[in-house]
């Protein structure tokens, strides 16, 4: 069932700052003279349930998963040494927010490999931290899920673009509390 977005049952997307969901069900609903129409997405990491009228999907950013064209642009990005920061932590907390909540793929990544710039001189703040672990989950999730494969072969490959600008991908166990 194709409808006005092309989102159909079973579809994976992205649902910024959340992750992989799967769309479960469109639906419909009756709120006084409209009937809403919205996507039930399932979101993969902690099974939370999302409601998306079809009128927001642009405002939140639903998207589909990347493909393959795009995986490669986001490690090629992450290999070149190339990164920008602000050095206000209030600047830039919020330039990395508003990057994370585009929900470009891309931004992400930028957000990831400037924290990991900024951590390799001084050690991150609590928030940046908790940042720093929201990208690097938003981008081993989705790039394992565009590419079929299991989280550890995508580690392994953001390990080996990020080791090329001397940087060193975070293991998932350094961030548990």
């Amino acid at each position: 069932m194709l409808t006005s977005d092309n989102f159909h049952i079973g579809e994976k997307v992205v649902y910024p700052n959340h992750g992989v969901g799967i769309i479960e069900q469109i639906s419909s609903r009756t709120i006084g003279q409209t009937v809403e129409k919205f996507y039930l997405l399932k979101i993969q990491a902690n099974s939370l349930k999302v409601m998306v009228p079809f009128h927001n999907v642009g405002a939140v950013g639903l998207r589909r998963v990347v493909k393959n064209g795009e995986i490669q642009k986001i490690v090629d990005f992450l290999a070149d040494g190339e990164t920008d920061n602000n050095a206000d932590w209030k600047y830039r907390f919020k330039e990395n927010s508003d990057r994370m909540r585009t929900g470009s793929l891309l931004e992400v990544a930028a957000v990831l490999k400037g924290l990991l710039v900024l951590h390799q001189e001084k050690p991150l703040s609590f928030r940046e931290k908790k940042m720093l672990e929201r990208a690097r989950y938003l981008l081993v999730s989705e790039l394992a899920m565009a590419k079929g494969c299991d989280d550890p072969e995508i580690e392994d490959l953001l390990s080996k673009a990020l080791a090329k600008c001397q940087l060193r991908f975070p293991d998932a166990s350094e961030f548990q509390a």
